[in-house]
């Protein structure tokens, strides 16, 4: 019984020894050597098309009730306290307070708690049919139980079969970063240097693309981005870098982190130039805009990539741009992302999800779809500041990637409305009553 305890275990272990093999040949042949030499062998076009034939036969069996709780009005201050002003409906110049203003200020109070224009860019963007996806199904009505079984069998295929691939495929890519980058680091300073290191980098984010099962469609290559230059896009996950990277390489720009990360960083930077600052660093702009104009100031440097609002936006808006690298004189190259959420929704909730929690379920959705729109580079104008710069920038993105352009900060994620915001709807209000423009 010993002895054939023994030939049943040797004969598992050469199975699975085998299925190992099998794995990486198939890793390696099909997706790794190909994302190195990037070519696509059409296997992620025709997955895509086959999820899009089964979510429009979804979306036929789910339906999800959609109910406005408020109308809101779209006129100025002036124009809807006019309407309330039944003796001067039409001019407020020189007009004394009435007890009817109120009803004005107490109906916005109550818009902006039932439905404000920040709170749901924070959140995940509605779906208006079931993805098929456990953590968005709320609220759909009418799933059959065919709808059930496709679900069924999705879950198995996520979670038995592209999970485990996608983190081979991880795990690949970042190793291959580390690895190639700290071994180009020991290179002496030369443009053959320059050109191994950018062909590492664009290799290991290719492999990382093809573990998110990324579809991306790049408009416009004439617009690229180029040497000398800043990128500026909207922010809607850490991966953003991966989409970008995926068609050129890129200085970065960020805080030098510990752990995991920290390893990545310090490897990334032996062999290109990132900008990463220290915590205290981060704080001094004077500091950050120098070491900003010193990389721009060398054109054989890779462009610099910078996400403006600074945060996290859910993709259905762009919100206000920090005028930081819109003030030392590089030349802008804007870039608009739009995921498509019926795919997976790329949106990271930092204040729900932490990094690891929000990669696996980035490597459990179905796909990432997106598209990204490279804009004609753009320069500070004569009279023109770096507020209004970075405006004409943020509305431009906004305008090409179908998103709404809010001039509110994404720093009110995690703090209060600024005191400036309340006192300018003070002063209007005011310059209305004292009869001023």
């Amino acid at each position: 019984s010993g002895f054939l305890c023994k030939s049943v275990q040797g004969t598992v272990w050469d199975l699975a020894l085998v299925v190992f093999e099998v794995w990486l040949s198939v890793v390696l042949g099909l997706i790794v050597l190909p994302a190195m030499f990037g070519v696509s062998l059409g296997f992620t076009d025709l997955y895509v098309k086959a999820l899009v034939k089964t979510l429009e036969v979804n979306a036929q069996n789910t339906f999800k009730p959609h109910f406005r709780i408020i109308e809101k009005d779209d006129g100025s201050m002036e124009e809807e306290i006019g309407e309330l002003r039944r003796s001067h409906p039409k001019s407020l110049a020189g007009g004394d307070f009435t007890l009817c203003d109120a009803f004005y200020f107490c109906k916005k109070g109550i818009e902006s708690i039932v439905e404000d224009q920040v709170t749901q860019r924070f959140t995940s963007e509605e779906l208006a049919s079931w993805n098929l996806l456990t953590r968005t199904n709320n609220n759909f009505h009418y799933i059959s139980v065919r709808v059930t079984i496709i679900w069924g069998l999705g879950v198995f295929i996520r979670y038995c079969i592209l999970l485990p691939l996608r983190v081979t495929l991880a795990v690949l890519g970042l190793s291959w970063l580390v690895i190639g980058t700290t071994l180009v680091g020991l290179l002496p300073h030369s443009n053959v240097k320059t050109w191994i290191s950018d062909l590492i980098h664009v290799t290991c984010y290719r492999i990382c693309a093809r573990a998110l099962s990324a579809r991306i469609r790049y408009h416009n290559k004439e617009n690229h981005p180029k040497k000398g230059g800043i990128c500026v896009a909207n922010h809607t996950s850490p991966i953003d870098i991966v989409i970008l990277a995926n068609d050129g390489c890129y200085a970065m720009v960020g805080q030098i982190h510990g752990g995991l990360m920290g390893v990545i960083q310090r490897s990334m930077v032996r062999s290109c130039p990132h900008v990463w600052f220290e915590r205290s660093e981060m704080k001094d702009r004077h500091a950050v805009a120098k070491r900003l104009k010193d990389h721009v100031a060398d054109k054989t440097k890779q462009p610099i990539l910078i996400f403006p609002e600074g945060t996290c936006i859910n993709n259905t808006s762009v919100m206000m741009f920090k005028k930081g690298s819109f003030d030392i004189g590089a030349t802008i190259y804007p870039v608009a992302i739009k995921y498509d959420p019926q795919f997976g929704d790329a949106f990271w909730n930092s204040g729900k999800y932490n990094m690891v929690s929000y990669l696996l379920r980035m490597m459990t959705s179905w796909a990432i779809v997106c598209n990204v729109w490279y804009l004609p580079p753009m320069s500070l104008q004569d009279g023109e500041d770096a507020v209004h710069f970075a405006n004409r920038v943020k509305s431009a993105i906004a305008r090409q990637g179908g998103l709404v352009d809010l001039f509110w900060d994404g720093g009110l994620k995690r703090e209060k409305v600024k005191e400036s915001y309340k006192e300018e709807q003070q002063k209007m209000y005011s310059s209305m009553i004292v009869g001023q423009d």
